[in-house]
């Protein structure tokens, strides 16, 4: 089984599901709800290009006050009901200045400067080790079918290195250029406690980026919500 969490103005991937069942997080015990505007939360199961699959609308992040637990408790309820492999899309900033908005970037590796772990506090050892490998946390042989499908697709993809901040202020342009030198291509504020819990449960994970804007300083200009939503819209064919 496919589990998919879909992240800013990329949901409609999920609309194309057949035999879809939509559960808002608000029917399910314990389950949390997103506070930013855009999806309000629901858990879809169906049939996704043959393939069962369970996906997540509306991502909990750490700058609406949740715990790094708490922002990846839908991972592990997908988790516990089976998926094997799970696909992870986020709209990031470029801090690449190769790159353009509506570029699309597979991440290969990420770093992690939210300033907490999901797995902080007591293990539970019936869902994963204490101490968890992240040398492949993005899984090698996945990544390698996204480019063979993309060739094949006429798609150009990039890859690069996805940095974590908490967020909700978009970074300066000295933290950008801090990020830059640490080897990041790409930052946002999401993806890293769901990747995080998915490999502490084994689950292999193919993560991806819609570059929706260039990061603080790469170009001139503000940055907005609502251009960061726009963009993904428009690149989530």
């Amino acid at each position: 089984m496919l589990g998919l969490i879909l992240g800013s103005g990329l949901s409609a991937c999920a609309d194309s599901f057949a035999d879809r069942t939509v559960v808002p997080f608000g029917k399910l015990p314990h389950f949390p709800s997103a506070t930013i505007p855009g999806p309000s939360g629901s858990l879809i199961i169906g049939d996704f290009e043959g393939v069962p699959s369970i996906a997540i609308q509306g991502r909990l992040h750490l700058y609406e006050g949740y715990s790094a637990a708490e922002a990846a408790f839908h991972t592990r309820v997908l988790g516990c009901l089976g998926i094997l492999r799970l696909i992870v899309t986020n709209a990031a900033g470029g801090v690449n200045p190769a790159f353009r908005p509506g570029d699309l970037m597979l991440i290969t590796d990420h770093i992690n400067l939210t300033g907490s772990n999901p797995l902080t506090g007591p293990n539970l050892h019936a869902l994963g080790p204490r101490f968890p490998d992240m040398s492949e946390a993005y899984d090698p042989a996945m990544r390698a079918i996204a480019h063979k499908v993309a060739r094949e697709k006429g798609i150009e993809l990039r890859e690069g290195i996805y940095i974590g901040l908490a967020g909700p202020s978009y970074e300066t342009p000295a933290e950008i250029r801090m990020c830059r030198k640490l080897g990041a291509d790409a930052v946002g504020m999401s993806t890293i406690p769901e990747v995080i819990v998915a490999n502490h449960m084994g689950i292999r994970v193919l993560a991806i980026s819609c570059i929706t804007n260039m990061a603080a300083g790469i170009l001139p200009g503000k940055l907005t919500h609502e251009e960061v939503v726009r963009m993904a819209e428009s690149a989530s064919a």
